[in-house]
Formats: C-alpha cells, sequence, structure tokens
C-alpha cells in the first residue's frame, strides 16, 4: 500500500498546481472513517481507497479526482454524510463522492433487473461529471484484482460477468485501453479459468523464441528508421490471453496458427513522420492485404488515433505494427484522462471533452424508456460499437456503428427526421432506408409529414438511439382512429411453439398492435407446435402490418387467410360428425 507521503510526491510529480494538505486530509479522514473496517481478505479496508487513489494517480488525474478515490466509499459504508464532506472538502468533492456512491448502491444486490439499474445510475451519475465514471473504473478495477479474496463463488462471478459487459467496454470507450486490457483478462481468469490457463500454459512454452524474435525485429526496424532520419520510439508488447483466446474464437483458428500475438508500436514526433514511417514499412516490405486502417484521419468513436498495418516482416514473420505520435499513444493509454494537461490550472477544458456526447444519447434514453431491460440493451448497443463516418448534405460528419442504415442515420441527427423518415439517398441516388453505410458515404433523408416509423425498422436499426425511438413512438402512441367506424377482419393462421407462454406472447402482440381477437381455433397440433387461427378485428391496417412484421422478427411463421368463411369452426365439426 502507498503511504501517504508517497501518494503526494506522486501527484506532485506530474500536477504543480496540487495542495499537499487536501490530500493529506482526505488520506487521514479516509484512515479514521474505515478504521474499524476488514475486506473480504481480512486486511484493513483502508487499503482499497488508498488502491483507487493511487491507480487514478497513474493516470494522472486532478486532486479532486485523487481525493474522491479517498474517500469513494465514506458515505456509503461509513457514518459520514454528505453534509460533512462538503463541509471538509467542498462541494466538487461531496459532488464527485455522491456521484459514486449512487452508482454503488445497487451493487450486490441481486434482483432480477439488478445489472439494467446498475447500468441506469452509472450513466445518470457519470452524465453530471465524467470523473465520477473515471473513479468507479478505478474502484472497480482494484476489486477485480482483489477478486480471489471473495469466497462467495456466485458473488465473485456475478461481479466478472458484469466487469466484462460494462466495465471493461466502458473503459475501451473511454480511451484507457490499458485498463479495459486488465479489467477483461481479470474477468476472463475468473469466468473460464481453463480456456485462460491453457493460453497461458502455450504462451509460456514458446516465450524464449518471441523475446528472440521481438528484439532482432525491433534492431531492423530501428536501423531502417534510423537510415531515414526518423526518431522513433520502438515499444512492443504481447497481447492479454483474452485478446488471444477472442480472436481464436472470431478466427476460429489455433494458437499456433495466430501470427500477430505481440505487436509494434513506433512512437514518432509528429502525424506527417506517422506517414513518412509507413511508407517506409510498406516499401520494404509486403503488406498484409485487409489490415491497414487509418485512425489518424478517421478516428475511432473513442477518439482513439494511429496508423494501423500489418506486414510480412524480417524472418517471413507476419508483423502487426501501430504508428503514432506522442499525444496519440498518451491517450490511447490513458484515454479521457490525458485531458488534464496542467498548463495553467488543474482544471480540464470541458471543450476537449465533447466527443463524450454520447452520455447524453444515453441519458436521454434512461430518462424516456421505462423497461431496465430495455435501456441496458440499447446502452450496450450505443456504447460497445465500432464505427463509420457519414455526411449530411451540408457536409456534417455523423458517426454510426458499423453497419448502421440510414435508420440509425436520421435518428442521429434529429429524433423528429427519424420519425418522418419515408425513403433516402445515398451519394445522390435512391437506396432502400435498410442499406448499410460505409464510410464517406453521403445521406440525404426524404421525410413526409404523413410518414411514421414501422416495428419492422427494429430488425434494421443498430443505434441504441434509433431503436430506443422506434419502441418509444409506439408505446407512446395514442389511439387516435377510434372514431373511424370503418372495421376490417383478417384471419391469421400462426404456428406457436409448444411451449408455456407463447399463446400469451402471440396475443399480447395483437392487443399491443390495437387489434381484437374476435374467434381462435386450433386447427393442427404437433409434438413441437400448434397451429392456431385467429380471426382478428382491425381498426388501422398499417397497425396489421406493424403486427405482421413483429410476428415475422420474432420467428412466428404465420400465414394470413384471405375469404376466410364465418362458420368454418362449425363446417370443420359438420364435417368430422359426416365422416364418423
Amino acid at each position: 500500500m502507498i503511504n501517504q507521503k508517497d501518494l503526494i510526491r506522486k501527484v506532485k510529480n506530474y500536477n504543480k498546481f496540487l495542495n499537499p494538505e487536501t490530500l493529506s486530509k482526505a488520506y487521514n479522514f479516509a484512515l479514521n472513517a474505515h478504521k474499524n473496517q476488514k475486506r473480504d481478505s481480512g486486511d484493513p479496508y483502508l487499503i482499497h481507497p488508498v488502491a483507487v487513489a493511487d491507480i487514478l494517480s497513474d493516470l494522472k488525474l486532478d486532486s479532486a479526482t485523487i481525493a474522491t478515490g479517498l474517500l469513494h466509499d465514506t458515505i456509503e459504508d461509513t457514518k459520514t454524510t454528505y453534509k460533512i464532506v462538503e463541509k471538509e472538502f467542498g462541494k466538487e468533492v461531496a459532488d464527485l463522492v455522491e456521484g459514486v456512491t449512487k452508482i454503488s448502491e445497487l451493487e450486490g444486490k441481486v434482483i432480477e433487473n439488478s445489472k439494467a439499474e446498475n447500468i441506469r445510475k452509472l450513466i445518470l451519475a457519470t452524465s453530471k461529471d465524467i470523473r465520477v465514471l473515471l473513479v468507479k473504473i478505478a474502484d472497480r478495477l482494484h476489486n477485480m484484482r482483489t477478486l480471489s479474496a471473495i469466497s462467495d463463488e456466485s458473488r465473485s462471478k456475478r461481479i466478472a460477468k458484469e466487469t466484462m459487459e460494462i466495465y471493461a467496454p466502458l473503459s475501451d470507450r473511454m480511451g484507457m485501453n490499458h485498463i479495459r486490457d486488465e479489467l477483461e483478462d481479470l474477468s476472463f481468469q475468473k469466468l473460464n479459468p481453463e480456456a485462460r490457463n491453457l493460453v497461458v500454459e502455450r504462451l509460456s512454452i514458446n516465450k524464449k523464441n518471441r523475446e528472440n524474435t521481438f528484439n532482432e525485429i525491433s534492431k531492423s526496424f530501428s536501423k531502417i528508421l534510423k537510415d531515414n532520419n526518423i526518431t522513433a520510439r520502438i515499444v512492443g508488447r504481447e497481447k492479454t490471453p483474452f485478446s488471444i483466446w477472442r480472436k481464436m474464437q472470431s478466427k476460429r483458428v489455433s494458437l499456433e496458427q495466430l501470427t500477430d500475438i505481440i505487436g509494434f508500436r513506433i512512437i514518432v514526433d509528429n502525424i506527417e513522420t506517422c506517414y513518412k514511417a509507413l511508407g517506409i514499412f510498406h516499401s520494404n516490405w509486403s503488406t498484409i492485404p485487409g489490415r491497414f486502417k487509418d485512425y489518424i484521419s478517421t478516428p475511432k468513436i473513442n477518439n482513439y488515433k494511429s496508423i494501423h498495418t500489418a506486414i510480412i516482416g524480417p524472418k517471413k514473420e507476419r508483423v502487426e505494427i501501430q504508428i503514432r505520435t506522442k499525444e496519440m499513444h498518451e491517450f490511447a493509454e490513458r484515454g479521457i484522462a490525458s485531458h488534464w494537461i496542467y498548463k495553467s490550472s488543474e482544471k480540464v477544458n470541458h471543450l476537449a471533452l465533447r466527443e463524450y456526447d454520447w452520455l447524453r444519447d444515453l441519458v436521454e434514453i434512461m430518462e424516456k424508456d421505462s423497461n431496465p431491460e430495455h435501456y441496458l440493451e440499447y446502452t450496450k448497443l450505443q456504447m460497445f460499437q465500432d464505427n463509420v463516418f457519414c455526411f449530411t448534405p451540408k457536409g456534417e460528419v455523423i458517426k454510426l456503428p458499423r453497419n448502421a442504415t440510414p435508420i440509425d442515420f436520421a435518428y442521429a441527427v434529429h429524433t423528429k427526421i427519424g420519425d418522418t423518415l419515408s425513403a433516402c439517398e445515398i451519394n445522390g441516388r435512391g437506396s432502400p432506408i435498410q442499406s448499410s453505410l460505409k464510410n464517406g458515404d453521403l445521406v440525404n433523408i426524404i421525410g413526409s409529414k404523413t410518414a411514421s416509423p414501422s416495428l419492422q425498422w427494429l430488425s434494421y436499426a443498430k443505434t441504441g438511439k434509433a431503436r430506443a425511438s422506434i419502441r418509444r413512438f409506439w408505446q407512446t402512441k395514442k389511439n387516435i382512429s377510434h372514431k373511424s367506424e370503418k372495421r376490417y377482419i383478417s384471419s391469421l393462421c400462426i404456428k406457436i411453439p409448444n411451449v408455456p407462454g407463447k399463446l400469451g406472447e402471440v396475443s399480447s402482440l395483437i392487443g399491443f398492435h390495437e387489434s381484437n381477437i374476435i374467434n381462435m381455433e386450433i386447427i393442427a397440433k404437433k409434438n413441437d407446435y400448434i397451429e392456431f387461427v385467429f380471426d382478428i378485428q382491425i381498426s388501422d391496417l398499417k397497425n396489421y402490418k406493424n403486427l405482421i412484421s413483429e410476428l415475422k422478427t420474432k420467428d412466428y411463421k404465420i400465414r394470413i387467410i384471405r375469404h376466410r368463411k364465418k362458420d368454418a369452426l362449425l363446417q370443420r365439426i359438420f364435417k368430422n360428425f359426416k365422416r364418423n
């Protein structure tokens, strides 16, 4: 455990504006507040908040955030109140501590929607101050490092699963790759220890050969860059067991067939030199097709910048290379924390945080959608995907996830534009609204006052915002057509799996789409399904169309029966009676 003096010295090394008394006071306050508490391991509880503060100081965060790391459990786990923290440390620190407390309130409670409720708290608290999320991620990282101390296996697995599904992708979205890798690997160790041990064991067999290969390739790279008057720092890092396992699963190959276990990072002085270095590598060695990505000209959605390429390098080895500047490397390691520069003060420039506007979209979903499982699904969609860049006719850039459609584009511009979408043009040509968009596409949305979103769009939409808006439109839409005198009768033949609850689901969907069941009969019964005919009264043909679309998306086999006689059931009974 880092002591008080060492922590203050560590923060002072990067933050000349630090007031040592504030950190010293927070350290002693945490010591007194937690003095009678123990961790699951039996160690003094103070070890945890000090470790969290240490992780935050590795990210070079401001003194208010470090103090929050020391105090983050005081309101939740001790008799300390918000007013006491505000009186001792000011409103800024008190608000941050309270934000972390709000997130932690529901953790550890095994209730049906606990995960969804957790992520709601997390995002709503973070939307006010991004530093709340940074403290929470540091808190989770230390808890994962000490996860083996928890004796309850089901609890530790639940924590690991939540980390893998929520906190690791959040760290990635914040640009903190190093923390993401560690969270993923620690979760992997708990959730699938056999697979991880297998990867580690296999890696250890050829470790010596890999180290020798790395040194030789590194020397070759250094020499050729020096010969071309490029000053560069070459960093090599072996991929984590989890990232290796994930690649094995996605490519369906064995560990021996993976060739890019070690990656090289070439760190240079400026962007011009990045492209010059790229030219040198590509002119001296053969490139591997499909592996070049320029994240400098089009950064990732978390603002990560770098040039990625892969070559058949020295000794015919397949080599993965990332070329970046010092600032890009700093962002790749520290993510959003790299915005704290400490030039004129320790306050971050909030203009630098604009790329984290995705939080606003998530908060909009949280506030307007009442179903916790819905906003968990949308949050995952919104946060954890790669992106493409498309343009509006006025030249504005819209970031969207890979394979996004014009539906997603329209809702990204504005919810009203999405709700009135009727057609679109991609690069000047009329295209289906379910087309997949590509980098650089110019998208023109054509709207209509009479148009409204179709539930069928749910199967094409990729962004959380679009899916949430479509669902919300239909959930809040009131039946305006009650006064209409015209009614329609239709019959649907539906094969329903012979599973409890499926018939109820179909009946609910019919009611949800404002249709009435006036008759229902079984026409066939098999071991795995029952075939029903529903006679349905319809007041709005558009709702009927949406009902059929949703039944199809849920994989029900349906058939529309036209001109079905009203006394079909009686005829069937009479026919069987005559046969007997």
